[in-house]
């Protein structure tokens, strides 16, 4: 049974919610529940919760003392090609902007490979841009063979792929898929996505428990706040990882909250996403999801990443490039977004140490 059937149901709940109508005490209550229900989340997620921030923060901190420690999962992204086919009017790839467009070879990848290697990481998450006739299936598996030589974990954030596909890379050597759906606005859904294979909702939506069934050992999803109202996105998110938790209770599903970048283009985010409500939605997501995996990524800046540490987040990229041979080329090239946090691996470990976590490098190997 697709998520579809899930979603709907739970945007009606929500646009049919009077969220200006939760009070303190209601949102107390449903941060003290033992264990949250949908209907708790999305009173967390309310204007009234604003009030509630250093509650939630106690509870959010306990419960990820509990299920994950004091350590911080780092890895980095490495980008294999910007060839893209959509026409995604917020993205800095689309196929209608005139930026410089390159692929990597085998040889570069090994060569971007040996570069991150030498920080020390053992997580790497590679990234394309959608275009299947450049970079296919067969030549991401290719640069999967080449990376395992370096790296115990690798993950894809590529195009949404088809069961089959997902399993064969899984048996190369990827071990996690990301996949954003961007926003789970149906309708506003095709406005965003005009043109390309990206355009398709249903079928990007339905990726994520396709490599679940691939046998993917983790899987991450998120929304890209911004694009539509940010308490819609992120509590459809939330509902989407419970519904793949509880269907696939071998895979580790995470969920990542990643904000509008300036990009290449001329699109502006349809709403902003103070840092308050940032807060707001990682500890309303750690409340009702405590066992999953939370990554904020170098979008967001220095000084908002290293106070967020205590509040729910279990992995974060450092040494991040999002342009294509990045880590190798110092050349002034566009990358997908820019991003707000340059430091490198070891300032980061450093600062991760100096706040009382450890910084993990590598956290399994595959069999």
């Amino acid at each position: 049974m697709s998520f579809l059937s899930t979603l709907r149901p739970h945007a009606e709940q929500f646009n049919g919610a009077d969220l200006s109508g939760v009070t303190r005490s209601m949102v107390l209550k449903s941060v003290a529940a033992s264990r949250p229900t949908v209907e708790d989340f999305l009173v967390m997620l309310s204007p009234a919760a604003q009030s509630c921030l250093e509650e939630m923060a106690v509870r959010a901190r306990q419960l990820t003392l509990q299920y994950f420690g004091r350590t911080i999962l780092m890895y980095t992204p490495m980008y294999l090609s910007n060839f893209c086919v959509n026409g995604c009017i917020y993205c800095g790839f689309n196929t209608e902007n005139v930026i410089p467009r390159r692929q990597l070879s085998l040889e570069e990848v090994r060569a971007e490979a040996e570069a991150v290697a030498r920080s020390g990481l053992k997580h790497i998450l590679i990234l394309t841009g959608g275009a299947r006739h450049k970079a296919s299936p067969e030549y991401i598996g290719q640069c999967i063979e080449v990376l395992s030589d370096y790296f115990s974990s690798i993950a894809i954030e590529v195009y949404a792929m088809t069961e089959e596909e997902y399993r064969e890379l899984a048996a190369l050597g990827a071990d996690g898929m990301t996949m954003y759906q961007e926003t789970y606005n149906e309708t506003l859904y095709p406005t965003l996505h005009p043109t390309g294979p990206k355009a398709d909702f249903l079928f990007r939506l339905d990726a994520p428990e396709r490599a679940c069934r691939a046998g993917m050992h983790s899987v991450n999803i998120g929304a890209l706040l911004g694009l539509d109202d940010w308490r819609r996105d992120a509590f459809l998110t939330g509902v989407h990882a419970a519904w793949l938790m509880d269907r696939y209770p071998g895979t580790d599903i995470a969920v990542s909250l990643p904000r509008m970048r300036p990009h290449a283009g001329a699109f502006q985010p349809t709403c902003t996403v103070s840092d308050p409500e940032m807060v707001q939605v990682m500890l309303a997501m750690r409340l009702f999801l405590p066992r999953a995996g939370m990554t904020i990524s170098t979008r967001e800046n220095s000084d908002f990443r290293d106070n967020i540490l205590p509040l729910g987040v279990t992995k974060m990229s450092a040494g991040s490039c999002t342009s294509v041979g990045g880590h190798i080329s110092e050349d002034d090239q566009v990358g997908q977004f820019d991003i707000s946090d340059e430091r490198g691996v070891d300032e980061m470990a450093a600062v991760l140490r100096k706040h009382g976590y450890q910084p993990v490098f590598k956290d399994w190997h595959p069999i």
